[in-house]
Order: C-alpha cells, then sequence, then structure tokens
C-alpha cells in the first residue's frame, strides 16, 4: 500500500515539474526527468512550517513575557506533520511515517479541545 502511495506522489510531483516547466521555461528540465529534486524542495517545505511553529511560539512568549503555545502553533504543526508525512511516504520511510502519522492525531486532537464548547461554558 505505501510502495502505491509513493508511486502516485511520484507521479504528482512529475506533473508538478511539467507544470513548473511550463509556467517556468528557464527552469532546467531534469526536473521532469528527477521528480526527487520536487520531493525534496516539499520535504525542506514540511520542514520550513514544523520549524516556524517554534518560531512562532518563541516570539509570542518573548512578547507576552511568559510561556504560551498561541493556537496557530497547531495549524503550522498541522501544516508541516502532513508535508512531511507525505514526503516520509514517498521514501517509504515506515518510521517516519509513524511519528508523523501519531503526531497528526495529537495536533487535530488538540485543536479539537481548543474549539470545542462545552455545556458549562458562556456562549458568547
Amino acid at each position: 500500500m505505501i510502495a502505491t502511495l509513493s508511486a502516485y506522489i511520484e507521479a504528482g510531483a512529475t506533473s508538478m515539474a511539467h507544470a513548473l516547466l511550463f509556467l517556468l521555461p528557464f527552469l532546467p528540465t531534469s526536473l521532469a526527468e528527477k521528480p526527487e529534486q520536487i520531493m525534496v524542495v516539499v520535504g525542506f517545505a514540511g520542514q520550513g512550517l514544523f520549524a516556524m511553529r517554534f518560531v512562532l511560539q518563541w516570539l509570542t512568549s518573548e512578547g507576552l513575557g511568559k510561556s504560551v503555545i498561541p493556537v496557530a502553533f497547531w495549524y503550522f504543526s498541522i501544516g508541516g506533520g502532513s508535508v512531511l508525512l507525505l514526503y516520509a511516504i514517498w521514501r517509504q520511510d515506515p518510521v517516519i511515517i509513524c511519528g508523523q502519522g501519531l503526531g497528526l492525531f495529537i495536533y487535530f486532537r488538540n485543536l479539537y479541545f481548543i474549539h470545542r464548547k462545552r455545556p458549562d461554558e458562556d456562549p458568547s
């Protein structure tokens, strides 16, 4: 199953490479022949999103003078975790797949706790 998903992701990366070459003809044509070049960019983008959550948390905490986790932290976690899960599936790496899959569950669960309405809360 992971191999099939990996093949779909690679086909998507190849399609993306062809679209980029059409839109930006100055890019190297090797992009379409080596989808791993696109996937490395995707992997770094996921790492960037994941790192931004800590930058955001740090800046927010500095601004308030105490340690806090802003709601946006969880959205950056979901974005970075999703992109890294995509990358891990493409690499067929079960360790990263399990780690990011569990992480995504935790991030979504935290957002659920943040946004759910409790019966004892004031509706305003």
